[in-house]
Protein backbone atom coordinates (compact mmCIF):
# COMPACT_ATOMS: atom_id res chain seq x y z
CA UNK A 1 0.00 0.00 0.00
CA UNK A 2 1.44 3.35 -1.11
CA UNK A 3 1.82 5.97 1.80
CA UNK A 4 -1.09 7.46 1.97
CA UNK A 5 -3.42 5.03 -0.14
CA UNK A 6 -6.77 4.58 1.33
CA UNK A 7 -7.58 1.69 -1.60
CA UNK A 8 -9.30 -1.26 0.03
CA UNK A 9 -8.60 -3.68 -3.23
CA UNK A 10 -4.86 -2.36 -3.55
CA UNK A 11 -4.54 -2.57 0.32
CA UNK A 12 -5.74 -6.07 0.56
CA UNK A 13 -3.36 -7.07 -2.32
CA UNK A 14 -0.59 -6.33 -0.47
CA UNK A 15 -1.55 -8.24 2.82
CA UNK A 16 1.05 -10.91 3.99
CA UNK A 17 0.19 -14.80 3.14
CA UNK A 18 0.35 -14.92 6.43
CA UNK A 19 -2.38 -13.47 7.44
CA UNK A 20 -4.80 -13.94 4.45
CA UNK A 21 -3.86 -18.00 4.41
CA UNK A 22 -5.63 -17.95 8.05
CA UNK A 23 -9.23 -19.01 7.98
CA UNK A 24 -9.83 -15.51 10.29
CA UNK A 25 -8.80 -13.78 7.01
CA UNK A 26 -12.60 -14.70 5.81
CA UNK A 27 -14.38 -12.74 9.13
CA UNK A 28 -15.10 -9.31 6.98
CA UNK A 29 -15.18 -7.61 10.19
CA UNK A 30 -11.75 -8.58 10.96
CA UNK A 31 -10.14 -7.69 7.21
CA UNK A 32 -11.77 -4.45 7.44
CA UNK A 33 -10.32 -3.90 11.48
CA UNK A 34 -6.48 -4.43 9.91
CA UNK A 35 -7.29 -1.93 6.83
CA UNK A 36 -8.80 0.63 9.14
CA UNK A 37 -5.56 0.08 11.36
CA UNK A 38 -2.91 0.34 8.43
CA UNK A 39 -4.66 3.76 6.64
CA UNK A 40 -4.64 4.87 10.62
CA UNK A 41 -1.00 4.91 10.79
CA UNK A 42 -0.98 7.61 8.32
CA UNK A 43 -3.50 9.64 10.28
CA UNK A 44 -1.77 9.06 13.39
CA UNK A 45 1.62 10.67 12.11
CA UNK A 46 -0.22 13.58 10.95
CA UNK A 47 -2.08 13.99 14.06
CA UNK A 48 1.50 13.44 16.19
CA UNK A 49 2.77 16.84 13.94
CA UNK A 50 0.21 18.85 15.67
CA UNK A 51 1.38 19.74 18.91
CA UNK A 52 -1.99 21.11 20.39
CA UNK A 53 -3.45 17.30 19.46
CA UNK A 54 -0.42 15.00 19.24
CA UNK A 55 -1.24 13.37 22.50
CA UNK A 56 -4.33 11.97 21.11
CA UNK A 57 -2.61 10.10 18.37
CA UNK A 58 -1.24 7.38 20.55
CA UNK A 59 -4.92 6.69 22.02
CA UNK A 60 -6.41 6.19 18.63
CA UNK A 61 -3.92 4.22 17.17
CA UNK A 62 -4.02 2.18 20.51
CA UNK A 63 -8.23 1.99 19.95
CA UNK A 64 -7.87 1.34 16.24
CA UNK A 65 -5.13 -2.08 16.65
CA UNK A 66 -7.50 -3.24 19.33
CA UNK A 67 -10.66 -3.79 17.25
CA UNK A 68 -8.73 -6.39 14.52
CA UNK A 69 -6.96 -7.55 17.54
CA UNK A 70 -10.11 -8.34 19.57
CA UNK A 71 -12.13 -10.31 16.66
CA UNK A 72 -8.60 -12.29 16.37
CA UNK A 73 -8.47 -13.05 20.07
CA UNK A 74 -12.45 -13.76 20.14
CA UNK A 75 -12.45 -15.86 16.45
CA UNK A 76 -9.73 -17.93 18.51
CA UNK A 77 -11.93 -19.29 21.65
CA UNK A 78 -13.62 -22.11 21.60
CA UNK A 79 -16.39 -21.14 23.50
CA UNK A 80 -19.49 -19.14 21.86
CA UNK A 81 -19.71 -17.04 24.90
CA UNK A 82 -16.14 -15.59 24.66
CA UNK A 83 -16.29 -15.04 21.25
CA UNK A 84 -19.24 -12.67 21.99
CA UNK A 85 -17.21 -11.00 24.90
CA UNK A 86 -13.73 -10.41 22.52
CA UNK A 87 -16.19 -8.94 19.38
CA UNK A 88 -17.75 -6.82 22.73
CA UNK A 89 -14.72 -5.48 22.90
CA UNK A 90 -13.56 -5.42 19.62
CA UNK A 91 -17.40 -2.93 19.21
CA UNK A 92 -16.38 -0.91 21.61
CA UNK A 93 -12.71 -0.27 20.32
CA UNK A 94 -14.35 0.49 17.20
CA UNK A 95 -16.83 2.98 18.68
CA UNK A 96 -13.93 4.68 20.59
CA UNK A 97 -11.91 4.82 17.18
CA UNK A 98 -14.61 6.81 15.56
CA UNK A 99 -14.93 9.17 18.53
CA UNK A 100 -11.14 9.73 18.57
CA UNK A 101 -11.53 10.36 14.47
CA UNK A 102 -14.14 13.06 15.44
CA UNK A 103 -11.89 14.88 18.20
CA UNK A 104 -9.33 15.26 15.74
CA UNK A 105 -11.21 16.18 12.39
CA UNK A 106 -10.12 19.46 11.97
CA UNK A 107 -6.10 18.33 11.70
CA UNK A 108 -7.82 15.51 9.23
CA UNK A 109 -10.25 17.16 6.91
CA UNK A 110 -13.66 15.83 6.39
CA UNK A 111 -13.17 14.02 3.33
CA UNK A 112 -10.84 11.67 5.70
CA UNK A 113 -13.13 11.64 8.85
CA UNK A 114 -16.23 10.40 6.66
CA UNK A 115 -13.99 7.83 4.82
CA UNK A 116 -12.84 6.69 8.82
CA UNK A 117 -16.42 7.16 10.04
CA UNK A 118 -17.44 5.24 7.30
CA UNK A 119 -15.47 2.21 7.50
CA UNK A 120 -15.84 2.26 11.47
CA UNK A 121 -19.47 2.12 10.69
CA UNK A 122 -19.41 -0.86 8.63
CA UNK A 123 -17.29 -2.45 11.32
CA UNK A 124 -20.01 -1.46 14.20
CA UNK A 125 -22.56 -3.05 12.07
CA UNK A 126 -21.17 -6.52 10.84
CA UNK A 127 -20.26 -6.97 15.13
CA UNK A 128 -23.80 -5.65 15.69
CA UNK A 129 -24.29 -8.92 14.22
CA UNK A 130 -21.63 -11.02 15.05
CA UNK A 131 -22.28 -10.50 19.09
CA UNK A 132 -25.89 -11.84 18.97
CA UNK A 133 -25.59 -14.55 16.72
CA UNK A 134 -22.48 -15.69 19.28
CA UNK A 135 -25.01 -15.24 22.39
CA UNK A 136 -27.65 -17.27 20.15
CA UNK A 137 -25.20 -20.54 19.91
CA UNK A 138 -23.98 -20.33 22.93
CA UNK A 139 -27.50 -20.37 24.20
CA UNK A 140 -28.24 -22.99 21.84
CA UNK A 141 -25.25 -25.37 23.10
CA UNK A 142 -26.56 -25.23 26.38
CA UNK A 143 -30.06 -26.37 25.81
CA UNK A 144 -28.31 -29.36 23.50
CA UNK A 145 -26.00 -29.94 26.59
CA UNK A 146 -29.15 -29.69 29.30
CA UNK A 147 -30.70 -33.02 26.88
CA UNK A 148 -27.83 -34.67 27.28
CA UNK A 149 -27.93 -34.84 30.86
CA UNK A 150 -30.03 -37.60 32.75
CA UNK A 151 -31.85 -37.58 35.81
CA UNK A 152 -30.12 -40.68 38.53
CA UNK A 153 -32.10 -43.61 38.27
CA UNK A 154 -34.17 -42.83 35.47
CA UNK A 155 -32.27 -45.24 32.85
CA UNK A 156 -33.30 -48.93 33.15
CA UNK A 157 -30.93 -51.56 32.86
Amino acid sequence: MSEGSSDYRSWEQSVSSAITDDALWKVEAYRLALFVADIGWQDVRRIGEDMRIAALSGQLYRALASISANIAEGYSRSSHREKAHFYEYALGSARESRDWYHKVRHVLGDAVIEQRHSTLNQIIRLLLRMIPDQRERAHMARDEAAAYCVEPGTLEG
